[in-house]
């Protein structure tokens, strides 16, 4: 008997859900809610595709209705698409006759890919409109978006359909070497702030040529892409202070997502490499945003990289990884990488004086600094690090400890900080011991070292890493070496603070 009644109802369910497909449904009022009446899609550059983004769409009413149309008003000449309900329409323009049931919702979702052509000349705002049914009981949700133009950076395609490749030891990658006399973009070796740039594959600085970056200047770099400086090859950043949020003189390398939810996105492009024997580069008021690696600094020809008020953050690997090396870094601010922000490897020359490095990537394992003199596998294994100098710098972030001095017999290992605040706590007492880590017993090595101390940095989650009076690096730096205006271009007083910024009370 028990059987037969749960066959009984098994049979009603069957029989309640077969039916489901065939509800009535009444013609729509012009009563539809929606989440947002106005749908703003973030900039895009002119024929890069947006992000999408999500319109939901109620019936709160007591019936199930049918709506007659729901399309583009621009129709199947408009530049946005959309999905309805998982569906894809006429070209994703147009709808017919769709269902939404009784208290029930709908999502649409909502892209473009537009031409700067197609954005109103006065705004470059691009715009249309979502259209659900009509005469009456139209209703509309407004769509707008910006459309900036930009000079587009590639490699050549060839008549066999072959791409552009630049040589890289035995291999080849996709990328192309800048021309100054390119029939199209002119002198591509001389950036300007005229109009952003966007690179697709590698640009490559030839030998003997230098790229020149203008004060204000932007470029956006594409899924596996960054800039190459070759052998006797140099690059110019000449960026300078800016007294404004925008940020208006500084030169800019960054992903070319332009959506708010990729603005802190680490890895969406390569790196800037300069390569073994590049020569006479200068970076001076630069930010470099969300890379692999921000600068990969290799064998330079024994000129010094000069590298100054300058901020890289948010780089999946390393912010700064140099090899054999020369560097000259002042008010240079690093902040969050996936294994080191800044990495001294096997030897070199540096020299860096009120720098701020810190970490607080989400790991156990990252660290701030890496100082190293060997690369394994290499010939030779070991070369001389013949100064490894930290001048009036903070060096912090989240792991226990911030700072890792890596020395191999055989050759040179020569280091030295002075005035600066260190995160490195002596867990267990392991380095008790290690002649690498003697901060206080040391003055060969170290100088005025403030150990674990919280610089307290504005706010780290949005790379503000300026402090006030209450900081431990207030006022704890050494004026002998002394770099009289902080990374903003405001005045040092005496003693000076550690690390990148003059102290200033924090905003309300």
């Amino acid at each position: 008997m028990r059987q037969l009644t749960f066959l009984f109802f098994i049979g009603i369910l069957i029989t309640v859900s077969s039916c489901r497909t065939d509800f009535e449904t009444v013609p729509s009022s012009g009563d539809l809610a929606f989440s947002r009446d106005t749908i703003y899609l973030d900039t895009v550059f002119t024929n890069i595709g947006s992000s999408t983004y999500t319109l939901k769409v109620y019936n709160r009413g007591k019936k199930d209705i049918n709506i007659p149309r729901i399309q583009l008003g621009k129709g199947l000449n408009s530049k946005y698409r959309m999905t309805v309900d998982g569906m894809q329409g006429n070209q994703g323009k147009v709808f017919e006759n769709v269902t939404l049931l009784a208290k029930d919702s709908l999502y649409i979702f909502v892209e473009t890919t537009a031409n700067i052509v197609d954005a109103n000349p006065t705004d470059f705002l691009y715009t249309d409109q979502i259209l659900f049914d009509g005469g009456t009981n139209l209703q509309k949700v407004e769509l707008v978006t910006l459309i900036q133009d930009a000079v587009f950076l590639y490699p050549k395609k060839f008549a066999d359909g072959t791409t552009e490749t630049l040589p890289i030891g035995d291999e080849a990658i996709y990328g192309f070497f800048l021309d100054e006399n390119d029939p199209i973009n002119g002198n591509e070796l001389h950036f300007t702030k005229n109009k952003p740039y966007v690179i697709y594959g590698y640009a490559a600085v030839p030998s003997g040529k230098t790229a020149v970056f203008d004060a204000g200047t932007r470029v956006h770099f594409h899924a596996n892409s960054g800039l190459i400086v070759a052998s006797n090859a140099s690059v110019n950043v000449n960026g300078a202070t800016s007294t404004t949020d925008k940020l208006e003189n500084e030169v800019i390398f960054e992903g070319d997502r332009l959506e708010p939810d990729f603005s802190d996105v680490p890895g969406q492009w390569g790196t800037i490499w300069l390569t073994d024997g590049s020569t006479n580069n200068k970076f001076n008021h630069l930010t470099i945003k969300n890379a692999t690696i921000g600068l990969l600094i290799q064998n330079n020809n024994g000129t010094t990289v000069s590298i100054k008020n300058t901020q890289i953050y948010d780089s999946s690997n390393y912010g700064i990884l140099a090899q054999t090396a020369k560097i000259n870094g002042e008010n240079l601010v690093i902040n969050s990488a996936g294994l080191a922000g800044l990495a001294c490897t096997y030897g070199g020359d540096y020299k860096f004086t009120h720098c701020t490095f810190n970490n607080n990537w989400n790991s156990s394992s990252q660290v701030a600094l890496l100082v190293n003199n060997y690369y394994i596998g290499a010939t030779p294994e070991v070369k001389d690090l013949t100064a490894a100098t930290f001048n009036n710098c903070i060096i912090y972030g989240s792991y226990s400890n911030e700072m890792i001095l890596n020395k191999k017999t055989g050759a040179t290992f020569d280091y030295q900080f002075n005035n600066c605040l260190i995160k490195f706590n002596n867990t267990s007492n392991q380095y008790t011991n290690h002649p690498e880590y003697q901060f206080n017993s040391d003055p060969t090595h170290y100088n005025g070292i403030i150990q674990n101390k919280d610089p307290k940095f504005l706010k780290i989650a949005e790379n503000k890493l300026n402090i006030d009076e209450t900081s431990a690096a207030f006022a704890k730096g050494n004026t002998n070496y002394l770099v009289p205006l902080d990374i903003l271009g405001n005045t040092r007083t005496l003693p000076p603070d550690l690390g990148a910024y003059q102290s200033k009370p924090f905003p309300k």
